[in-house]
């Protein structure tokens, strides 16, 4: 069994920060890609941002000079530094990964986290 557990979201005025980071833990062999996604009322699930096991990002067009994201693959956790933030980014925010259970999986397989609010507001 694997968990991703998310924490660092909340209430943040426009212009401000807020830094979320989500822990992997369980049956984990290796992780490929870690990413968050982000559902506002209303839309689809979209991608933010995504990391490889090798460091390559990358980012969705309205995030990018403002988010950043990294990784630690030692641990397993995937961080999420968010800038400038706007109004538009609020949504919920889920934390994926996408990894190999145990050394003898032959494929692998999406988890997600339960999700953390990220509320933009003056």
């Amino acid at each position: 069994q694997v968990q991703l557990v998310e924490s660092g979201g909340g209430l943040v005025q426009p212009g401000g920060s807020l830094r979320l980071s989500c822990a992997a833990s369980g049956s984990i062999f290796s992780i490929n890609v870690m990413g968050w996604y982000r559902q506002a009322p209303g839309k689809e699930r979209e991608l933010v941002a995504g990391i490889t096991s090798g460091g390559s990002t990358n980012y969705a067009d309205s995030v990018k000079g403002r988010f950043t994201i990294s990784r630690d693959n030692a641990r397993n956790t995937v961080t999420l530094q968010m800038n400038s933030l706007k109004p538009e980014d609020t949504a919920v925010y889920y934390c994926n990964a996408v990894l190999r259970p145990t050394w003898q999986s032959e494929y692998e397989y999406e988890f997600w986290g339960q999700g953390t609010q990220v509320t933009v507001s003056s």
